[in-house]
């Protein structure tokens, strides 16, 4: 989807995006529980490699998106810490969600670093 309308109007998007943000709150409710972070990335990055086939690299682009959008509707909130803070979690992510491809053997892994 190209079309920015289309998008919003997709319940199919928007059911997705609702999953995508329900993931991150439970890593952000459990960051003192190193393992089920682990355990609920993992989940992610195995889905996306194994059913959905989609390029890990694509994790890195939709956190950093996230980090602009939380900035631009948030710009009093979004301190120097809360930028930090959402620099690593976004590492975190991506670091579990990548290392979870490199666990299943995704072939295409090496160009998506």
């Amino acid at each position: 989807m190209e079309d920015p309308l289309e998008m919003e109007r997709s319940l199919q998007l928007r059911k997705h995006a609702r999953r995508v943000m329900g993931a991150i709150n439970t890593v952000v409710e459990n960051l003192n529980d190193a393992e089920k972070v682990s355990s609920v990335l993992a989940l992610v990055g195995k889905a996306h490699a194994l059913k959905h086939k989609v390029e890990p690299i694509y994790f890195k682009k939709l956190t950093g998106v996230m980090l602009e959008v939380i900035a631009e509707e948030y710009p009093n909130d979004f301190t120097p810490e809360a930028h930090g803070a959402w620099t690593k979690m976004k590492t975190l992510i991506c670091t579990h969600v990548t290392a979870a491809y490199k666990e299943v053997g995704w072939a295409q892994y090496p160009t998506a670093t």
